[in-house]
């Protein structure tokens, strides 16, 4: 059947009614709001499946648990994991399957990708979810290679947008689709470095780590993007960065970036370690448990390759599509902490 622009019947507001589970279920029936965002995450899905048909990245199956989280507790450390018991054995549902996308790269292809849920433990607001939807891949190469294919990707998902019959719907929401046509007409994002961001908006933009390190606030990053509009945050300072970013030649920073639009962050991406013994570094410095990763250190060692790769959470792409401030309405189906459940 083809898509048509839906017919808009009663207010066109998200209800916000996710906190009550009884009231969201009779919403998510029959408000437009979740019909839209129902069509329009299809749409997203369905042109990320077509933008890496045409690059030759395949796409991969995995479980929804790992044994080695990517944001572990340890120095730069920005989320929490969750861990569950299964069949008896404790285990974590996946923050990112970052590292088993770095494992299929050793199948002989030249990238993997997958779209699939991923869970953090820490509480929801405006910005976060326990549990979203995550849109990852994983290429042979580096740190500018993956920067072009993310931007080469967003551009695919806006043309997608705009030229649904939902483009309507979409800009009646969103106040208009300027934003969406701006975006297609960048040939590069522009890009400012975390040390030069940190002159350009001064010390009262950030906060310290517990380790006197300079952590970018939200404010911060807002007014990076309203100065740009899109804007890459690259080269953190090493200690800030995941452990498993690769560093820079100048061995102070990593080779990583935020990319920051609506919200905020809504793609991470960056160059990973080469061989077994600059994890391990890394690993040390972060204070993180090497016996922990040590089949990801016994994977760079016998299968030493380039790689870099990046996540975009889908709902915080979607909150910037539909100019939107609050990521708990972007769920058809809830599942919020602390927050019952019918659906």
């Amino acid at each position: 059947m083809a898509l048509t622009s839906l017919n808009w019947n009663g207010n066109m507001a998200p209800p916000s009614c996710w906190a009550s589970p009884e009231q969201h279920f009779e919403a998510a029936m029959a408000q437009p709001w979740y019909r839209l965002i129902t069509h329009v995450n299809a749409t997203l899905v369905n042109a990320t499946f077509d933008f890496y048909r045409q690059q030759e990245i395949i796409p991969v199956l995995m479980p929804i648990t790992v044994g080695s989280i990517s944001s572990p507790m340890g120095i730069g450390s920005d989320s929490l994991p969750v861990e569950i018991e299964l069949f008896g054995e404790p285990t974590f549902l996946a923050d990112s399957m970052q590292f088993q996308l770095e494992f299929f790269l050793r199948h002989g292809i030249e990238g993997a990708f997958y779209i699939m849920p991923t869970f953090r433990g820490e509480d929801s607001d405006v910005t976060h979810l326990n549990q979203f939807f995550h849109s990852e891949a994983e290429i042979v190469g580096g740190f500018d290679d993956v920067i072009v294919l993310v931007e080469n990707y967003l551009r695919s998902l806006t043309i997608a947008l705009c030229a649904t019959p939902l483009v309507d719907n979409i800009s009646q929401v969103a106040g208009g689709i300027t934003h969406l046509e701006c975006l297609q007409s960048m040939s590069e994002f522009p890009r400012i470095t975390f040390a030069e961001s940190m002159k350009f908006l001064g010390d009262e933009y950030f906060i310290r780590s517990p380790e006197g390190i300079p952590l970018i606030t939200r404010l911060g990053e807002k007014k990076l993007i309203d100065h740009f509009g899109v804007v890459w945050l690259t080269h953190f300072p090493r200690l800030i960065a995941p452990f498993y970013q690769a560093k820079s030649t100048n061995g102070l920073t990593v080779e990583c970036a935020d990319l920051l639009i609506g919200i905020g962050e809504t793609v991470g991406c960056g160059e990973r370690h080469t061989t077994g013994e600059d994890v391990r570094l890394g690993l040390e410095e972060h204070q993180v448990p090497v016996a922990d990763y040590e089949w990801y250190v016994q994977m760079k060692n016998k299968y030493p390759l380039r790689t870099a790769g990046f996540g975009l959470g889908l709902e915080r792409f979607l909150l910037w599509v539909l100019q939107h401030n609050d990521i708990r309405d972007l769920h058809v189906m809830p599942r919020l902490k602390n927050t019952r459940t019918w659906l």
